[in-house]
């Protein structure tokens, strides 16, 4: 996509940074000291921007600001809006994007500006920060009730006909401020302009909130990140990043199962007893515990003990005595040992983006060729309105040893060239978000982040193949919007397995972060533990999620029927094309709290849907962190509604010719329907229980050993796999089942032919294709689709008739 905007004539702050080298001497190096005052560029008035709205063709979608009243796609969103409020169009082209900014009487580090009220008729859907690192989602319909540090604004109103409207805001970079959205008690909405430094000032913010329209939310979500991204310069669409290689194959991360007492024994016992057990990791992330570390902080009253261990420093980039002794000699042994032994493709290790949490021992011989300097962190009063961090408490009180900017590049390649001479493939980047509380006297947040994350994506480029990156506590649009490559993010708090209030709200909380962080990065829904009640819960999200699967299991506590439904033999996991997320009648409900609502999510496979359908109520509530009596778990039964038309760009899949009809199949009651593509069906269930859909409207292929499953309109006379005749199970409900034994190709590619002995016209049949997995008892447990070339599917004709099939898939 060209870029057609117009912020291409101004001077931003900081500039866009150039294409990443992987040449050392090509980096860039310092900051600009002169990007320390506002930016030269021209004022714009609210006469003023009507004017350059008058310079485009108008139309119902293009957004205008009139009288006080903010119009978008024809329908008042904002009214009352005051004198200072300027909006600027953000392309040339005819289009209903804008920029929103305003002006004040006076420069500051950090202004709230009000952009008026919102008008009658609207929801909105906010994701917003509840603490520093992360975002959680919430709904309303009152300006009142927009959370402080609103990072995406999502609204909807319908007419009369009951026809929808979207409307998108979402607070940007602009030069060296940060944008974030928030309500006031007076029902106004407002949005904050901060530098993150004193000594960086303005009076005028222009291009703060980006603000598009249209009739479908994730076309308009996709169509405005990637407007957005060719307007800044400053990061990229996912579409435009390579993925990582490592998500198509199954995971162990080591921090559930021994936290900071991670050691080479360890790794050694979780990665053979999953091996053993049929689930063999090829992805392997090394957490934290690994990296020499000290406590200065000791000897402190007994009081502050649980907030030194963030205040803890990195003394070496190199591994700690725990991976150099007896065991192993050192970590390149190690790693070494487990890729031959166990067959792991890809070692992740973690570090924090400025080393550890309490940063970098100013005193230590390696450390001191980095300049590094004691700071203490200044949170945003946005940061603090929700919910305070204890990490942040520690930090603040014990401060943080920050490398020098001019030298962090230098930083993260010592250490990355070292981890990948060692074998290393990638590296997982924490606390990130600590960058927005660093920025005084380094330029502001937006300049020291931006610089942070360039050097890191740098490294990353010259040091590791397949943008081998995992960014983590990134939350905020600093670091979101400053993402050239970095393709893959956490999309939520940690899964906590021994918080049971909280299970329901990861689920919940990942699939709405992914709206946004979708667009930009390929999310990561966090490991889970296989065994434990929540384990199908976990595992039926993440089979939806589009992202890595991996699990943080101790080593021989595992449950393999699930894990079973997750990966394949080989260690191979099936991934969806898109970010998981929620469908569009769940957008403005409260899948957590409201006690009516069920949370449906959906993705795409190559060749079928998939609707997630997940009872997220009365098992946990959004108030953090979790208190004694603050609520109690009850058991809520729900009804709700499902159809193929819940699933969005079917049609991306079915083909020109698709009439419109589908198969529908749930795998834990192994019921089959079929729906025509706005058609509904009912679907119940209880607390903390969940059932997938596969919607399929074109055949598909299928892949590896173990039960076929399809729908035939008739019974078949002959079932053979490759040229063999087998036995086969046919129900009233036109459910055709029967065994494939291991293919006898490399690749275990299959022909299946499925004949009639009694014909049917192709009109009345289906001709529709799904995919699903079995259970030990012969039923359907899991729905996906594996994007390999497979033969299989076949249907045959017979004179001239054929007999129509609706191939499910197979599993063993």
């Amino acid at each position: 996509m060209a870029m057609t905007g117009t912020a291409a004539s101004r001077t931003p702050l900081w500039p866009p940074p150039p294409p990443p080298s992987r040449g050392y001497n090509a980096r860039p190096r310092g900051l600009l000291a002169a990007q320390c005052r506002p930016w030269p560029r021209p004022s714009l008035s609210s006469a003023s921007a009507a004017v350059a709205a008058d310079a485009c063709p108008r139309s119902e979608k293009m957004a205008r600001l009139e009288r006080g009243s903010l119009v978008v796609g024809g329908r008042e969103l904002l009214e009352r809006a005051p004198p200072n409020v300027a909006l600027r169009p953000a392309v040339v082209a005819p289009g209903g994007a804008a920029f929103l900014g305003a002006t004040a009487p006076a420069p500051s580090s950090r202004h709230v500006f009000s952009l008026g009220t919102l008008a009658s008729g609207w929801k909105w859907l906010s994701l917003f920060r509840l603490k520093i690192w992360w975002m959680i989602p919430t709904v309303g319909e009152d300006a009142a009730g927009v959370p402080a540090e609103t990072q995406m604004l999502l609204l909807e109103s319908r007419n009369v006909a009951g026809d929808a409207l979207y409307a998108l805001m979402l607070p940007v970079l602009d030069g060296g401020f940060r944008a974030s959205l928030q309500g006031s008690p007076e029902n106004e909405l407002q949005f904050c302009f901060e530098s993150g430094d004193p000594e960086v000032q303005t009076s005028e913010a222009v291009d703060a909130v980006f603000i598009n329209s249209g009739d479908n939310p994730f076309k308009l979500m996709k169509e405005s990140i990637k407007m957005l991204s060719k307007i800044k310069g400053t990061f990229r669409h996912i579409e435009d990043k390579e993925i990582p290689a490592n998500l198509d194959w199954f995971g162990w991360c080591t921090w559930d199962a021994f936290y900071k007492a991670v050691n080479p024994v360890g790794i050694e016992e979780g990665l053979k007893s999953l091996c053993e057990g049929g689930a063999p990791p090829r992805f392997l992330i090394i957490d934290d515990g690994w990296q020499e570390t000290v406590n200065e902080f000791e000897e402190v009253d007994e009081a502050l003990i649980e907030q030194t261990g963030f205040a803890e420093r990195l003394v070496d980039l190199t591994e700690n005595d725990k991976f150099r002794g007896e065991t192993c000699k050192n970590l390149g042994d190690h790693v070494k040992k487990i890729k031959e032994h166990y067959g792991v493709k890809y070692v992740y290790i973690w570090h924090a983006l400025h080393g550890y949490w309490g940063g970098v021992l100013t005193t230590s011989d390696a450390m001191k060729k980095y300049n590094p300097k004691l700071v203490y962190p200044v949170q945003s009063p946005g940061n603090v309105a929700n919910l305070r961090d204890i990490a942040m408490d520690s930090l603040e009180k014990f401060g943080v040893g920050i490398i020098d900017p001019a030298m962090v590049y230098d930083f993260y390649n010592d250490q990355h060239s070292y981890l990948s001479s060692v074998g290393v493939d990638g590296v997982k980047v924490d606390v990130q978000n600590v960058m927005e509380t660093l920025g005084k006297g380094f330029g502001g947040r937006v300049a020291l982040t931006r610089k942070y994350q360039q050097a890191l994506e740098e490294s990353i480029a010259r040091n590791f193949k397949g943008n081998n990156l995992i960014c983590c506590m990134s939350h905020n649009i600093d670091s979101t919007f400053s993402s050239l490559k970095s393709a893959v993010a956490r999309s939520s708090e940690d899964f906590m397995p021994r918080e049971p209030t909280m299970q329901t709200l990861h689920i919940a909380t990942v699939a709405f972060n992914s709206l946004l962080l979708g667009e930009i990065f390929v999310p990561d829904w966090d490991m889970f533990h296989s065994k434990r009640e929540s384990a199908e819960f976990h595992g039926a999200a993440r089979a939806l999620s589009g992202g890595g699967v991996y699990v943080s299991d101790k080593p021989g506590v595992h449950d393999f029927s699930v894990l079973k439904k997750l990966v394949l033999p080989d260690g191979l996991i099936l991934r969806a094309k898109y970010a998981g997320r929620p469908t569009r009648d769940c957008l403005f409900n409260d899948p957590v709290m409201d006690g009516k609502s069920l949370l449906k999510i959906w993705n795409l496979n190559k060749f079928s849907g998939v609707i997630g359908v997940f009872n997220c109520q009365g098992a946990g509530n959004w108030t953090y962190p979790v208190k004694e009596n603050a609520h109690v778990p009850t058991t809520v039964f729900i009804t709700g509604d499902l159809s193929p038309s819940d699933v969005e760009l079917l049609e991306e899949i079915a083909g020109d010719d698709w009439n419109g009809e589908t198969a529908v199949f749930a795998f834990n009651s192994c019921s089959l329907s079929s729906l025509q593509k706005h058609q509904t069906t009912e679907v119940s269930m209880s607390t903390m229980t969940c059932e997938i859909y596969t919607i399929a409207p074109i055949k598909i292929q299928c892949r590896g050993p173990g039960r076929f499953g399809a729908y035939s309109a008739t019974r078949p006379g002959i079932c053979r796999v490759d040229e063999h005749e087998v036995e086969f199970r046919h129900t009233d409900d036109g459910f055709l089942a029967f065994d494939l034994s291991h293919g006898s190709s490399q690749d275990n590619l299959r022909n299946i032919e499925i004949l009639a002995c009694l014909l049917l016209p192709a009109s009345d049949g289906i001709m529709a294709i799904a995919r699903s997995f079995y259970n030990n008892n012969g039923c359907v447990d899991y729905s996906t689709v594996y994007d390999g070339a497979i033969t299989g599917g076949k249907y045959t004709d017979m004179a001239d008739d054929e007999t129509i099939f609706v191939v499910l898939g197979c599993r063993r």
